[in-house]
């Protein structure tokens, strides 16, 4: 989300790219610090750190953080964090059960990782970065043999939800989750009042997940702290779409 074109002056170099896990705590504060930079600097939202200009929370000592950095500028440019199944029981919850009641999931926990946090540099939003994300996000579930993916896909709220209604309406027909994975918002967005019947701005990251052919598991809920509409989405890797393998999972 929040694309914009990389002004000339800022790419003079050739980018060199490197995807993996991070491996430091330094590399894992880079990141922590771009997700600053982008959610609070770009996005407005309120973030509880304890750090200035370090985004940063409990769940990120449980979690691996997948980062890419461009080498020729040397810095990261990129960042998803992920919490498997293990972690996830080590810390005692997903990060997504603070907005959402996943108890329809709980059978599903023992195959569940859970992403989120994702950004890139403004500088970088071309499609490559995400695209190096995806691919070793890719890797990762068929490497451990996981099963879902699940995380929460945000909606700016700047327009006070409107379009956040109009794209939930708007997926509900191809989109919605069997009722079996159905989730439910803590503090739901009023989406019936808010609806215009406009047609949807998607943002290009859940445009993304659903030609990879996500679930949206329920209602959006509201994040006050981030100022988003949030959707539960899940991707069972039986349902993921082939030209989305064939893209990102080298066999």
């Amino acid at each position: 989300m929040l694309h914009k074109r990389i002004e000339q002056s800022q790419t003079k170099h050739r980018p060199q790219y490197h995807v993996g896990i991070a491996r430091s705590d330094s590399e894992i504060r880079e990141a922590q610090k771009l997700r600053y930079r982008v959610f609070a600097g770009e996005m407005g939202a309120k973030l509880q750190n304890r750090e200035a200009g370090v985004d940063a929370d409990l769940f990120d000592p449980y979690c691996e953080h997948l980062i890419v950095r461009d080498e020729a500028n040397g810095r990261i440019v990129g960042t998803y964090r992920i919490l498997s199944p293990t972690a996830a029981r080590r810390v005692g919850a997903y990060y997504s059960e603070s907005e959402f009641d996943l108890t329809r999931l709980q059978h599903l926990r023992q195959q569940m990782v859970e992403v989120g946090r994702s950004c890139i540099d403004p500088d970088y939003r071309g499609g490559a970065v995400i695209a190096l994300l995806w691919s070793k996000l890719a890797e990762y579930m068929v490497t451990n043999g996981y099963q879902y993916l699940i995380g929460c896909a945000s909606i700016a709220m700047t327009d006070g939800g409107h379009n956040a209604a109009n794209l939930f309406v708007q997926l509900i027909e191809n989109s919605l989750a069997p009722v079996e994975y159905r989730v439910f918002p803590r503090s739901p967005l009023p989406y019936e009042r808010l609806v215009t019947g406009q047609r949807a701005e998607i943002p290009p990251l859940i445009k993304g997940y659903l030609r990879a052919g996500v679930y949206v598991c329920g209602e959006p809920s509201w994040d006050p702290d981030f100022n988003t509409a949030d959707l539960l989405v899940m991707l069972p890797m039986s349902r993921i779409n082939a030209r989305y393998v064939k893209h990102f999972v080298k066999e």
